[in-house]
């Protein structure tokens, strides 16, 4: 019979074993097709996995973690929208899952609906206290609202959860820096560094802080190997040519008071 087929088939799966259990046939299938989907997100092929997340849905229609996948593979291709009714979708058949609240607060906070992204984060972290990354991504909405010592709190609580986190320590930083805070910003840039050293957004930010300090020779350096990391960096191109012209003034003013020079011409 069919059950002994797929029982030798399955053979020492637990996962395949308890599907066979809770739907048999058809939520074997399922499985298999949400597993080969992910399979796919993992090379890029979005759309053959989303094909895949269909089969899998079609197959078995409360099937939640299969509408989470279809929701991320829409995220990866930039359909926030579709991704959110999916991510809607799977949490009504399951609401206690963190992940998918999170994954629905990084699509709201894409579309600009920053408060939503919020709530969305809080749920995550009422239901997983210890997810770094709700109180991460938690702390760049607040940001993005001006909201910048509450950023910092989260930044703080995700580095304590994982240490290791060179984004977190960018992001306070990022934050402090927005406070007016240099000193400390260029620290928490320093430690981002460290974790990552090929990290070319945390050069140009740690060179951007330098550069509010008139520490213009520093701050050069640091875009120099924001470059060197990411030759197409533009925003660390503009700033190191808007440093290079700080130094030119004062030292065109020096050479000009050596000889005691005019800066203007008189007519």
């Amino acid at each position: 019979s069919n059950k002994v087929i797929f029982e030798y088939i399955i053979g020492n799966s637990k996962t395949l074993k308890v599907e066979f259990k809770k739907g048999g046939l058809n939520s074997i299938l399922a499985s298999v097709y949400n597993n080969r989907g992910s399979a796919k997100q993992e090379l890029k092929k979005f759309e053959e996995a989303i094909s895949d997340y269909n089969k899998a849905i079609k197959l078995r229609p409360d099937y939640a973690n299969a509408y989470n996948n279809r929701g991320n593979a829409k995220y990866d291709l930039e359909k926030f929208e579709g991704a959110i009714t999916d991510y809607d979708k799977a949490i009504e058949l399951q609401a206690d899952d963190a992940s998918k609240y999170f994954n629905r607060g990084n699509a709201k906070r894409k579309l600009g609906n920053l408060k939503e992204a919020i709530e969305d984060y809080t749920k995550a972290i009422e239901l997983d206290p210890n997810d770094a990354s709700a109180y991460n991504n938690r702390g760049n909405v607040k940001r993005k609202l001006g909201k910048f010592k509450e950023a910092i709190e989260d930044y703080t609580k995700a580095i304590e959860l994982d240490p290791n986190d060179a984004s977190a320590y960018n992001n306070r930083g990022n934050a402090k820096q927005e406070l007016k805070k240099f000193e400390e910003a260029i620290k928490d840039y320093n430690t981002a560094i460290e974790l990552d050293p090929d990290n070319a957004v945390a050069y140009n930010n740690r060179g951007y802080a330098k550069q509010k300090l008139k520490r213009f020779e520093e701050a050069i350096e640091d875009y120099n190997k924001a470059l060197k990391l990411k030759p197409d960096y533009k925003k660390a191109y503009r700033n190191k040519k808007l440093c290079e012209r700080k130094l030119k003034g004062p030292l065109l003013t020096r050479f000009l008071e050596l000889f005691k020079l005019k800066p203007y011409k008189s007519s």
